[in-house]
């Protein structure tokens, strides 16, 4: 169950109390080593020499960049790839592999007589085996679980407890980069006896419209509570509904809640409520807890499809990665919110969390910013993707895992739908199906309101053997060829694109011819922002974009994938040094690429968009043909080169090329800037832009994307370092060394180009541009105080950028 904490975190241990209920965070203080360390989870043993960390943490992400970290000797089935290749950097060349401990010690001085006190665990990577005071506490192996342990009967009050975590990460345990570390939250529970359970609260809408809505909330606890009081509340403080109940069958107390004239939560209004549950014994308050919720409705029908809030509407959804770039995977918040904002930015209304459970912050952003989630669960059953994977846990933690991620997020208005599974290879045969319609009904019985889905990859196979039939939701990854047998076979009818395009590009990177290729490689293992460019399994957003548009049936698509992720670099999969995705919308610095202004241009048509491609620094390609493509949501176009006209395109329906960008394939390079004017369908003139030439490079452009933080020690900002000419022109293809210098009340958390082969480090105050552009990620302190970012580089004039950093 979630809890709302209200108050801006601040580093060390912090105490949140509801009532009765006490919630200690484990942040700080943290002792950490790699390595087998016999003894460590005693409490003498001697960890004096060991590095001090704060939770979340990511082991592996300061590297070094290396080929030889979980080298792997593999074919990759997804890919159609039948013989064994070396794989340097699947797995992003960071070393994740391996053992590693944690220890923390704590003294609770809070009075435990009556008392349960729980040690709960967001997500740890991976094989996680928990200690308290020498003794062992329990275990839990998938790294990106919830799970928690009873620890009433363990810990000591009033005395010093020492808690050790030892985790462990197998090579060949991952198709992407993992990370490593506790990399979510670790948090101490001390409640009454009489108390509401673990996830203990159910909030479900059944009967949702515009003038009333009735809200239903389940209540389970523990011990002898002989009452509940159920309360909503406005945002604002105002209480919008109260329930008290007595009556209960088993512990469980039911209340039905009407709400008048409900604002429904959606993605373009995401209004939330509060629930505020209480338990007593007699008079005496027992517990309390607050948790935010929608009022929303959602339906999958043959007829109607799919419908939020009884309106037909179609997913254009993105995947991301749990991983947050430069900072790897300890969880953050505000890289959360920027990831998540920018593609709400771009048009986006839904992601899915692939291929892991995600975090509970993630959601919480959701909810509050409007997006729809896919929570899916596993990329792998019982039969393996990767030597060490999941199917070593699958019959013994399978069930567990999904009982405890729906129990965790099911209060969570912005998932939709949960996925048990991303192209596992139990597609094919018939224990596959049973396993699926098993795990669907694991969900159904935690959550009967949401539809259960999986990514499928072997489209013809799931036809045939009906393992695609049993999903509440048929999803298809790629295979667009087959969409429409797919529509006909299954029962359903309908389907979802759960995982669509995966079409690949290099920020500022333009090849020459401008042609469509697949597993196209090129000697600087770079691919093109033409974005013409797909695997061999997957395709342009085009061939997505038309079966969108055109078959109804189509309930929306997840563009694989919102942001580069590191590891798995195809099509350089065997290629050195290339060590992240190039499938991103944006790259892994998290600077759009032209890809972005595409899908803007569909997705969010009532908001101008007009991007120009390619840069026009093309010194050595006078005279050559150098095609001209246009982003924007207008139907039309004027391009000038040197004010000269190229002429007028239109988009055309008919033609699949030209239907959703605008493209002037003669056009020949010449020094100097290229315009273009965007018309309406009535001619008249609406938008335009220029790009120039640029110069050399002379100045650098600091732009934050937050005009101030949080003095809490852990709100970043994320400043873009443009390089410039003279004249304020962006040089696009300067790859020019910088230094970077934070004083006042912050520190310097990271820095990213967005080149998938650099091998430059992410925590090192200095990196190469590329192509003109990277990104610094600077941290708050505890205290409030301007921060100044100074960054330098030779022959160019410095820039320093000041963010004040204030007490929320």
């Amino acid at each position: 169950m979630r809890k709302i904490f209200l108050l801006c975190l601040t580093l060390l241990s912090f105490n949140f109390s509801y009532g009765q209920r006490i919630e200690k965070l484990l942040r700080n203080n943290w002792k950490f080593q790699k390595g087998e360390h016999t003894n460590a989870e005693q409490k003498n043993f001697d960890d004096q020499q060991w590095e001090n960390v704060n939770i979340p943490h990511d082991w592996a992400i300061k590297g070094p960049f290396d080929e030889k970290w979980d080298l792997q000797e593999v074919a990759i089935v997804q890919d159609g790839e039948k013989k064994k290749t070396r794989k340097s950097g699947r797995t992003g060349a960071l070393p994740y592999v391996g053992t590693a401990w944690y220890r923390n010690e704590f003294t609770i001085t809070d009075d435990l007589k009556d008392k349960q006190v729980l040690l709960t665990f967001d997500g740890a990577m991976s094989e996680a085996k928990v200690y308290l005071n020498g003794e062992f506490i329990g275990e839990h192996p998938y790294g990106y679980g919830y799970f928690y342990f009873d620890i009433s009967e363990h810990i000591q009050n009033n005395k010093e407890n020492v808690l050790a975590v030892k985790l462990h990460n197998e090579p060949k345990s991952s198709r992407w980069y993992p990370g490593a570390g506790i990399y979510r939250d670790v948090k101490l529970i001390i409640k009454d006896k009489n108390a509401i359970e673990r996830w203990g609260n159910t909030i479900t809408t059944p009967i949702v419209n515009k003038d009333v809505a009735k809200v239903s909330v389940v209540t389970k606890t523990t011990g002898n509570v002989s009452k509940v009081v159920h309360e909503i509340v406005s945002l604002e403080g105002k209480i919008i509904g109260k329930s008290i109940v007595t009556d209960n069958i088993k512990n469980t107390f039911q209340s039905l809640i009407k709400v008048d004239q409900p604002h429904l939560w959606s993605p373009e209004s995401p209004s939330l409520y509060v629930m505020k549950t209480s338990t007593f014994v007699g008079d005496r308050k027992t517990d309390e807890v607050i948790e935010k919720f929608g009022i929303r409705s959602i339906s999958f029908t043959s007829e109607r499809f799919f419908e939020l809030n009884g309106e037909q509407r179609k997913f254009k959804g993105v995947c991301l990665h749990h991983d947050l770039g430069p900072i790897g995977i300890a969880i953050n918040r505000s890289a959360l919110r920027r990831q998540l904002v920018m593609m709400k930015e771009m048009g986006a209304d839904a992601i899915r969390t692939a291929h892991n459970m995600p975090s509970i912050e993630q959601l919480e952003l959701c909810d509050e910013l409007g997006l729809m989630v896919i929570a899916e669960s596993f990329d792998e059953w019982k039969k393996p993707k990767v030597d060490n994977g999941y199917h070593r846990f699958f019959d013994e933690w399978a069930k567990i895992d999904v009982e405890h991620l729906v129990r965790a997020t099911k209060n969570h208005p912005s998932i939709v739908m949960w996925s048990s599974g991303n192209e596992v290879p139990d597609q094919w045969g018939a224990d596959g199906v049973k396993r699926a319609k098993w795990l669907q009904d694991i969900f159904h019985k935690e959550d009967p309101t949401r539809p259960v889905t999986v990514g499928m990859d072997q489209v013809k196979a799931v036809m045939e053997n009906g393992f695609g039939g049993v999903l509440d939701v048929p999803g298809l990854n790629y295979r667009t060829h087959l969409y429409d047998e797919a529509f006909e076979v299954f029962p359903q009818g309908f389907v979802l694109g759960s995982e669509t395009a995966s079409t690949v590009s290099s920020r500022g990177v333009y090849k020459f011819p401008v042609e469509e290729f697949k597993t196209k490689k090129y000697d600087d293992y770079q691919s093109s922002s033409y974005d013409y460019e797909a695997c061999n399994w997957s395709n342009i957003p085009e061939d997505d974009f038309i079966l969108q548009d055109d078959k109804p049936w189509v309930l929306g698509e997840f563009v694989w994938t919102g942001f580069d992720y590191l590891g798995e670099p195809s099509p350089y999969n065997e290629e050195w040094p290339s060590r992240s995705s190039y499938f991103g919308i944006c790259d892994l610095a998290g600077i759009p690429k032209d890809r972005y202004y595409l899908y803007k241009s569909r997705w969010k048509t009532d908001e101008e968009t007009l991007d120009i491609l390619p840069h026009w620094n093309w010194e050595g390609r006078e005279g050559e043909i150098t095609p001209v493509f246009v982003y924007t949501n207008y139907n039309k176009a004027e391009l000038f080169v040197n004010g000269v006209s190229q002429g007028i395109k239109e988009k055309d329906k008919n033609s699949r090329l030209d239907r959703y960008r605008l493209r002037w394939m003669d056009v020949k390079y010449q020094k100097g800037d290229i315009r273009v004017v965007a018309y309406d369908d009535q001619g008249n003139m609406k938008a335009e832009k220029t790009i120039k030439t640029a110069g050399k490079p002379y100045q650098l452009l600091l732009e934050s994307d937050r005009s101030s933080v949080v003095a809490n020690g852990e709100d970043l900002a994320y400043v873009t370092v443009t390089v410039l000419d003279k004249q304020g022109n962006v040089c696009p293809t300067a790859n020019l060394p910088l230094s970077f210098n934070v004083k006042g009340e912050g520190t310097f958390r990271a820095v990213c180009n967005g080149d998938a082969t650099s091998l430059e480090m992410f925590h090192l105050p200095h990196m190469k541009t590329f192509n003109g552009k990277l990104v610094v990620t600077v941290q708050s302190a505890n205290q409030a105080g301007d921060i100044q970012l100074e960054v330098k580089g030779k022959s160019l004039k410095k820039a320093a950028i000041s963010i004040p950093s204030e007490t929320k």
